[in-house]
């Protein structure tokens, strides 16, 4: 893996396509005290935040844990391995969306990927998705697990979302300097992504938003992303 401390703007600019720009600006490993400041209050927010929302949603969370384990067998989370910030690889969590062999039935179906450039596997109509799956991902209520994951410090509020190992290895493989400062800080429960175009938005597509928020991460941003996220979810919009 490469190393993302190593990795500056300047850097970046030099060696990555025209595809992605970034503004000339320092890079993350050498700001200092002002880094360390954001990640500070980017935490007080996680904590607040995460602990908050799993206190409300508690009851909705048990239905929908009732309601997975109704429809077909097989636990009610669905954990994988997901890349993290610095190259960790951690376990995700989610709730279960598909049935209980979807990843073994992957093969057999990568060829209607589509996402044009393979990073993301997305299909409208993936036929491994139960039909409470499809509503839990219509209505984003399948990432409310990562609740937990953001309590543990392995994910934010707000960041550039935790790729499948299958999808960061492809990544890293095209696009090396971008994924490196990609995993420059911590994965988010939603970001630019989310609320940038969701599935309708390619690999590439979802790299250019990424890198966009790292560069210009902060509180004011993180809040933003939050609120739209709350309307993008309430539209289902390119959730599948």
């Amino acid at each position: 893996m490469s190393n993302p401390s190593l990795v500056s703007t300047h850097d970046l600019n030099a060696i990555t396509p025209p595809r992605f720009t970034m503004s000339p600006g320092l890079s993350l490993a050498s700001e200092g005290g002002g880094t360390r400041s954001l990640d500070a209050a980017k935490r007080l927010l996680d904590i607040v935040g995460a602990l908050g929302g799993l206190v409300l949603l508690a009851l909705p969370m048990v239905i929908i844990a009732l309601l997975i384990r109704l429809e077909s067998p097989g636990p009610v989370i669905f954990r994988q391995k997901r890349m993290g910030s610095g190259s960790k690889p951690f376990w995700f969590l989610k709730f279960r969306t598909m049935v209980v062999d979807a990843e073994e039935r992957l093969a057999s179906i990568e060829s209607r990927n589509e996402s044009s450039c393979g990073v993301l596997f997305k299909i409208k109509d993936d036929p491994r998705i139960t039909r409470i799956g499809r509503f839990l991902r219509r209505s984003s209520l399948d990432e409310l697990p990562q609740l937990v994951n953001i309590v543990r410090g392995e994910m934010s509020l707000v960041g550039p979302r935790p790729l499948q190992l299958r999808d960061s290895e492809k990544l890293e493989a095209m696009e090396p300097a971008a994924y490196a400062w990609r995993l420059t800080v911590l994965p988010g429960l939603t970001g630019a992504w989310q609320v940038g175009g969701r599935s309708e938005t390619d690999g590439f597509g979802m790299l250019q938003l990424d890198l966009d928020y790292v560069e210009n991460r902060s509180i004011p941003l993180d809040l933003k992303i939050l609120a739209r996220t709350v309307k993008a979810v309430l539209r289902g919009h390119g959730a599948y």
